[in-house]
């Protein structure tokens, strides 16, 4: 019998030794299966199925940075409790799960470097889930306690945002820096870090190199603070959380900061006190915005004279609006507090239980906004604000941090009176 040879044609098709090629192809089909949708389908949607789309479309984008600074916040969770206990010993863990959170997230970012695809989800961490943080931590305080809080946080505001600002511009001006550059630094560190500096710049035309150098002055002192003084607090005030949350509220730049720095507080001395008192402090020094912007920016035209130049200030960049959730919080508070205890439309142990899963939720927002610090937090970029403006950062930091202790205890008396009426 003739033998066929390899690769020849024949007469039954399936001795073909190319057949098994095309096997799984779908040769002849049409393509059934495909994940982009046509111009067609575009344009056929109807106005809800276009809205939902949106929405669709901004999950997508968001859900990776949300997702990786949530991971962050749980593994830092876990590697602060495993290191403390199992690594060093200890029956209690000495790192904090932010702190180790913010680590991983520098860790990541200045190694390996951060994709843009997380860059939304990492925005919306630190503009929108902080702001609900510090929003439902509103949930730990009546008015009472807030009020009484204020009222003693008030002078130690104003003497600290005064000697910040006067004292700051001196020194930038002494150092032969740009007074735009002076104003930025002064007022982030006096009033709300990087919120208030990008409130000011339009107002006295800051040019975009001069925010970058703010902002990162800010950044790099501020997370400093951060990991430094909630120990600090506890060593200077004697263990006492209240003076310490007076301190971090008003020695500590930026929102974020403040809030991981009492949080900070809360996971190693295990009350709540210092966190609600810097909540309340740090959101006075927020409203202090509405008057020392305008006036700062008039001061600062007027010593340039540059007639009144700039942009006009825009009253939601000066005012913070979480502020009004905080005290919305506490209002439910004091309401929730009342109704639980004189009648039977909610249970003490409800309203309880309420007020707790309230608070946690607030915490592990601050603890995904805090990793999201770490995650944006570029060592390179800070490299290129030279030695000058860091001066004037350290300066302004020192010394808000000193006025603060000194005039913390300049107001015991009020605090001691107010805490016995109270």
């Amino acid at each position: 019998m003739a033998q066929v040879a390899a690769g020849a044609p024949s007469g039954n098709p399936y001795e073909n030794p190319d057949l098994a090629a095309s096997i799984g192809s779908m040769e002849g089909l049409p393509e059934w299966v495909d994940p982009t949708e046509s111009p067609a389908e575009r344009a056929a949607r109807s106005p809800w199925q276009a809205t939902g789309n949106r929405g669709f479309e901004a999950l997508g984008s968001t859900l990776p940075g949300l997702a990786l600074a949530l991971s962050l916040a749980a593994l830092g969770t876990l590697m602060a409790e495993w290191i403390g206990t199992q690594v060093l010993g200890f029956d209690k863990t000495p790192l904090s799960p932010i702190l180790v959170a913010i680590l991983l997230g520098l860790l990541i970012r200045n190694t390996i470097g951060l994709p843009s695809v997380y860059e939304p989800g990492l925005q919306l961490a630190l503009k929108k889930i902080l702001r609900v943080g510090v929003a439902l931590l509103g949930i730990g305080l009546s008015f009472t306690a807030a009020g009484a809080i204020g009222l003693v946080a008030v002078p130690i505001v104003f003497v600290c945002i005064a000697s910040a600002l006067i004292f700051v511009t001196w020194v930038n001006r002494a150092l032969g820096l740009p007074g735009r550059l002076g104003t930025l630094v002064a007022v982030g560190t006096a009033i709300c870090g990087n919120t208030a500096i990008v409130a000011m710049a339009p107002v006295i035309g800051a040019k975009d190199d001069e925010v970058s150098y703010a902002v990162g002055c800010v950044t790099v002192f501020g997370l400093l603070a951060l990991v430094g003084y909630p120990y600090l607090s506890e060593w200077l005030f004697a263990s006492d959380p209240q003076l310490a949350g007076f301190f971090l509220g008003t020695a500590i730049h930026d929102t974020a900061q403040v809030a991981g720095a009492g949080m900070v507080y809360l996971q190693q001395f295990g009350t709540d006190e210092a966190l609600n008192t810097a909540t309340v402090t740090k959101l006075i020094r927020n409203m202090f915005m509405l008057g020392v912007i305008p006036l700062v920016a008039y001061m600062h035209h007027r010593s340039e004279h540059s007639g009144t130049g700039g942009s006009s200030l825009r009253l939601r960049e000066a005012f913070p609006l979480f502020v009004l959730g905080f005290v919305a919080m506490t209002f439910l508070r004091t309401i929730g507090d009342t109704v639980a205890a004189e009648s039977s439309m909610i249970s003490v142990e409800l309203w309880e239980t309420f007020i707790a899963t309230t608070g946690k939720a607030a915490s592990w927002c601050l603890i995904i906004a805090m990793a999201s610090v770490g995650l944006g937090t570029s060592f390179s970029r800070l490299k290129t604000l030279g030695f000058k403006p860091l001066v004037v950062g350290l300066v302004a930091a020192a010394l808000l941090g000193v006025v603060s202790f000194a005039m913390i205890h300049a107001v015991s008396p009020l605090r001691a009176a107010l805490l016995a009426v109270h």
